[in-house]
């Protein structure tokens, strides 16, 4: 029995429906489903995959390989019927996903997942023998009809054509909050290094105010969550990542206090560059 997260976009009740279905029917057992539900939805995606991967470090035993399955497609009409699915070890862990550079981002910086297996629908199916190719082929909803297959065949090591591809390389982009956890919280998509964090100092964190008006507040680099006096904004190395950074206020939604959402990149040095 292998353990399976599903991060996908497409999270609505219907969906969820189908694809615990097809997935128990496949598996044997139904999925865990992520919701990818935000405005940011391929950020959110980016670091939530990575959060799992790590997750399964440090067991203090071999423990068992996971699946973890991701449909964030980009809607930019670029891909015939959307853009194709790739696929990945992390040790013994698979990964399957939609081929999104910015999804696989932060996998490829921090896990050095610098290469994937690139796969096209309509050959896959063929190579299997199903009858209802042109149905996979042409769904809509290729994340419930091919994408549990592709996990399913290569778990199973039947032949799978596929092409090693090279992840891309994506811009670096300033900063963003990708994450805001059930506390308001925001977790952003970075380490202390990248935004000069040192514990004692002050850093201009950009904010809105219910007007829309952007405002820089001077937020304090702390070295944990208990070390930032309470109703305080503090900067702090965070659980997500490899000490990925968070904006915090204990007792507080730091979110709602400098109204942020995720895909905000609010550590930019002045309040011209955040607005823009």
């Amino acid at each position: 029995m292998y353990p399976i997260t599903y991060i996908t976009d497409c999270s609505d009740g219907n969906a969820r429906a189908r694809l615990s279905t097809r997935i128990g029917a496949l598996f044997g057992q139904t999925p865990t489903i992520v919701a990818a539900d935000g405005p940011d939805p391929e950020s959110f995606a980016a670091l939530t995959l990575l959060d799992c991967l790590r997750s399964t470090e440090s067991l203090g035993e071999q423990g068992f390989p996971t699946i973890t399955l991701v449909n964030i497609a980009p809607r930019d009409g670029h891909w015939p019927n959307g853009v194709p699915f790739c696929y990945f070890h992390n040790g013994r862990h698979l990964v399957a996903s939609t081929f999104n550079a910015r999804v696989l981002s932060l996998v490829r910086r921090e896990l050095h997942i610098s290469e994937v297996y690139l796969t096209d629908v309509r050959e896959v199916v063929e190579s299997a023998g199903l009858d209802n190719v042109q149905k996979i082929v042409d769904t809509q909803f290729r994340s419930l009809w091919y994408l549990p297959l592709l996990a399913k065949w290569v778990v199973d090591d039947r032949p799978v054509p596929s092409t090693p591809t090279a992840v891309p390389i994506t811009t670096a982009d300033e900063p963003t909050v990708s994450v805001i956890d059930n506390f308001g919280n925001c977790k952003f998509d970075c380490g202390p290094d990248a935004i000069g964090f040192a514990v004692g100092d002050s850093l201009p964190v950009a904010g809105r105010t219910p007007s829309g008006t952007i405002t820089l507040t001077d937020v304090t680099c702390y070295p944990h969550l208990t070390a930032v006096p309470e109703g305080t904004p503090g900067l702090i190395p965070g659980s997500s990542g490899t000490n990925f950074i968070e904006l915090v206020i204990r007792g507080v939604s730091a979110a709602a206090a400098f109204g942020l959402q995720p895909g905000d990149a609010p550590l930019r040095r002045s309040s011209e560059e955040y607005a823009a």
